[in-house]
């Protein structure tokens, strides 16, 4: 039971990991690499405290 909640959790970062990365050009920050790399691997957090985060991380899923 453990370890398919662990599996699941990082199923989950990961899709989150990879689509923001696949739609960080619709974001409005700056798309350096470490810049993109950061925002990618620390999107849990920073969903949940920045808004403005949020908004760009819905328009890198969505495409708006």
């Amino acid at each position: 039971m453990e370890l398919a909640l662990l599996l699941l959790l990082l199923g989950i970062y990961g899709y989150g990991v990879w689509t923001f990365w696949r739609g960080f050009e619709r974001t409005s920050f700056n798309a350096s690499l470490p810049n993109k790399l950061l925002l990618s691997s620390l999107w849990p957090v920073l969903l949940v405290v920045n808004k403005s985060y949020r908004q760009n991380f819905t328009k890198a899923l969505k495409g708006r």
